[in-house]
């Protein structure tokens, strides 16, 4: 498959058109950011870990029935994906309390939710990502009624499956944020699992194995990531 021109630069990742008009490569490079981008450092072998890590996640995510945008892994950073028409809504699912949950309601982090909670996000990096709920969905056009509960529903299903993968690699999915796109009309799973977009803990020691590893300066964020993924069984090497 030819790689052609550079369609989009993201925070962790470039978007390349193909001579196919239906198929994208996408690259994971090695940059991490917080704060909406305004920090951000580069780290060895981060792209080739979560290129790797998110080819493994989607395999298993179609093989449970959900489907996804992955083709195939061309190399160790880059992945052939479908061109999907994105939604500009992220959908999350939080197993216990974390991160934004913690600062907005003073829950006690770690707190067990059940049944999990489900949150929309609007994607908009200037504003900070804001929570949006179903009505403003449906109001400014952003994803119709049809799809979002699709997205819902594979979102819920997506949880199932993710958390008894980590489970039995003695991990704790705290919590994960999904986007998705559409292709010939259908929902589709898009952009990227990985621990940049997931928070996971150890079952036993509740260490933090995700990027709160950089956003709270905690180090050792490649160790924990490729530890993560050796659990799992993910072929790094």
């Amino acid at each position: 498959m030819q790689k052609k021109a550079e369609l989009y630069r993201g925070k962790a990742k470039t978007v390349y058109s193909t001579d196919n008009p239906d198929l994208l490569v996408l690259e994971f490079r090695n940059d991490t950011s917080a704060l909406d981008g305004e920090r951000i450092e580069q780290f060895d072998r981060k792209g080739m870990i979560n290129n790797k890590f998110n080819h493994f996640i989607m395999s298993k995510l179609q093989q449970a029935g959900i489907p996804t945008q992955m083709e195939a892994l061309l190399s160790d950073n880059e992945s052939l994906v479908k061109k999907l028409e994105m939604v500009p809504v992220e959908c999350v699912i939080r197993n216990r309390a974390a991160g934004s949950l913690v600062k907005r309601l003073g829950v006690e982090e770690g707190t067990v939710l059940n049944p999990p909670v489900f949150d929309l996000f609007l994607k908009d990096d200037a504003r900070h990502d804001p929570m949006i709920n179903e009505s403003y969905c449906e109001t400014f056009g952003w994803v119709s009624k049809p799809h979002l509960a699709r997205m819902r529903e594979l979102t819920y299903r997506a949880n199932e499956v993710l958390s008894q993968l980590f489970a039995d690699a003695g991990l704790i999915l705290v919590d994960f944020k999904l986007e998705f796109g559409l292709f010939n009309g259908e929902v589709v799973l898009g952009d990227e699992f990985s621990p940049d977009g997931a928070r996971l803990w150890d079952k036993t020691t509740l260490n933090k194995m995700d990027k709160d590893r950089y956003r709270q300066s905690l180090g050792g964020l490649i160790e924990a990531y490729e530890e993560v993924a050796v659990r799992l069984g993910v072929k790094l090497d």
